[in-house]
């Protein structure tokens, strides 16, 4: 018999992100995200309304940037002129590119925060979320790690912020599944990815892990984004269905799903009678002690690890690892100090906690 621990931490990305996710209070970015979207909405069109797009441009000319392919007007799609901002192109027809993101790179003192939270909890297995790309990965786990995981995946996923999810195990992978093509081409289902990924213990058995970050909350329209979760939720238990057998084998499902456990979106995954979490098996009546992230002071349960009922038969013990939150102690009254180094949310390690669990194989 071993021990193992697997965990999910929210890192809101390792050495940059989009700088339109950096606002304290997030709904400035929800908003300035509906702008790019208007704006980039406007540039697909035949003929340009070009006073609207000027517009538009002006509240977040700060946060992205043209990426142009081709072009019959030059490579400045929009640009000064005498104190007055000029849009280049007349339509769609005119160029051929689109919008990116504007990054800000993090401080050491956050990557370093990040760090010491992963390092803590010292999992066999950790599954990681808003990772930028693979590369990021390896580097952080060489510099910040001390090469702790020599085993981890990402794929690149359907965010153009660049927020992916991932895993790093010191345990051998072996099958690795994406479904970022779930979906119409317009309208994937998954926000992200649903990673699966096959771990092999060291006594040889299999061990499923479906890595997931669900469609937030963020957006005036909750209701589309309540349906989008929902449709993800339903398409995990129908993945389960079609490749698993939750009576039988190791599966862990794990991520950020953006939603509490009594919300109707989730009830796909947390109403399965055979999935089981284990923060609610560790404090069944206790729920204030399940919490993962704040907003507005306002404490929830929005990080999950749900596991298939023959890995719950080793079930030993969880919990969530807070410290590298900020302002954790008003938080928690006074019952939980944070890392010395994080003293703002600018160097906070996330404003998520990381969730682990134990198990005896």
């Amino acid at each position: 018999m071993s021990i193992l621990k697997f965990a999910t931490f929210n890192v809101e990305n390792l050495f940059s992100r989009a700088k339109v996710l950096n606002y304290y209070n997030p709904e400035v970015g929800d908003e300035k995200m509906k702008t790019i979207a208007d704006l980039r909405n406007e540039f697909k069109k035949a003929t340009y309304d070009k006073p609207k797009i000027i517009d538009l441009y002006k509240e977040v000319k700060d946060l992205i940037k043209f990426n142009v392919i081709k072009s019959k007007v030059g490579q400045y799609i929009i640009y000064e002129s005498k104190d007055k901002y000029q849009v280049a192109p007349n339509g769609i027809d005119d160029w051929f590119g689109y919008i990116e993101f504007k990054r800000d790179k993090f401080d050491d003192v956050s990557m370093k925060n990040a760090a010491r939270v992963i390092k803590e909890i010292n999992a066999d297995v950790i599954c990681l979320i808003e990772v930028e790309n693979r590369p990021t990965l390896e580097s952080f786990n060489s510099q910040q790690l001390e090469g702790l995981y020599p085993y981890n995946m990402l794929i690149d996923g359907n965010d153009d912020r660049g927020i992916d999810v991932s895993i790093c195990s010191m345990l051998k992978l072996n099958t690795i599944r994406t479904n970022i093509f779930d979906g119409p081409p317009k309208s994937r289902t998954f926000s992200r990815d649903c990673l699966e990924v096959e771990v092999i213990a060291e006594n040889g058995k299999s061990i499923y892990f479906m890595i997931n970050h669900l469609k937030s909350k963020l957006g005036a329209d909750q209701a589309a984004n309540d349906a989008r979760r929902k449709l993800q939720a339903d398409r995990i238990n129908e993945i389960l269905q079609e490749r698993y057998n939750l009576d039988d084998q190791l599966i862990v499902i794990a991520g950020d799903f953006n939603d509490t456990p009594n919300s109707t979106p989730l009830q796909p995954l947390l109403g399965n009678v055979k999935l089981f979490d284990v923060l609610k098996e560790k404090f069944p009546e206790q729920p204030e002690e399940r919490w993962t992230y704040h907003y507005k002071k306002k404490k929830q349960q929005f990080d999950y690890i749900l596991a298939s009922k023959p890995l719950m038969v080793g079930f030993r013990d969880a919990g969530v690892l807070l410290k590298g939150i900020a302002e954790v102690e008003e938080l928690s009254n006074g019952q939980i100090e944070p890392y010395k180094d994080v003293t703002s949310w600018r160097d906070a390690a996330s404003d998520h906690g990381a969730v682990w669990a134990e198990f005896e194989l």
